[in-house]
């Protein structure tokens, strides 16, 4: 899953969301350094990525795209994915989609100190181009593929790949749809067990 699916997992509470936000760049056990809370983030981070990488579902998404994308298919299907939840996010939050981004993006700038540097080089980039929003839009998604070319060395060709997306859809939106209602339920269980054994709440 990519960025506002990890940041909805997470809950209310500001600092485990951070720490999931963050978790790609804490490698290894460096996440202990971090307040509990943040550690509580990152390993969710890691069970949710865990979780989907190996479930049947996600695969068949995935294996749609392997023979122009190679291993990079993994990383289009969580951006894929972000795109349907933002598009159907009102099925998933009563807060709208606008508001809950701007939150977020507040709780980025107030808790700044904690990101790891390239968290933090990312984040103004983030904000100025509303990525978080822009995700219920093809056009945004593209934006967003095409950045991750560019991180490649243009050699992924991740840019063409809402060419698959708007060919196949209806079959990505079902696939996600039923997806990520197995994941709420594991993200729900696995927050709730992280938090007993950190003692929060």
């Amino acid at each position: 899953m990519n960025f506002l699916a990890h940041i909805y997992l997470s809950g209310d509470n500001e600092l485990i969301a951070i720490g999931n936000f963050m978790a790609d760049s804490i490698k290894g056990k460096h996440y202990k350094k971090y307040p509990d809370e943040l550690q509580v983030g990152i390993r969710l981070h890691r069970e949710i990525d865990t979780f989907t990488d190996a479930h049947p579902t996600v695969r068949l998404s995935t294996k749609r795209l392997h023979e122009n994308y190679s291993h990079y298919s993994g990383v289009i299907v969580d951006i894929l994915y972000d795109h349907f939840l933002a598009k159907n996010w009102s099925h998933y939050s009563p807060i709208p989609l606008a508001i809950y981004v701007d939150d977020f993006y507040e709780t980025l700038k107030t808790h700044a100190e904690f990101l790891p540097p390239r968290a933090q080089k990312m984040v103004p980039y983030m904000i100025a181009g509303n990525w978080l929003l822009n995700y219920a839009k093809i056009e945004g998604i593209q934006n967003v593929l095409i950045g991750m070319n560019r991180r490649t060395n243009n050699i992924s060709g991740m840019d063409k790949a809402t060419d698959e997306l708007k060919e196949f859809y209806h079959e990505f939106e079902a696939e996600f749809t039923s997806f990520f209602e197995e994941l709420r339920v594991f993200s729900e269980e696995k927050l709730a067990t992280l938090k007993q054994m950190y003692a929060l709440e």
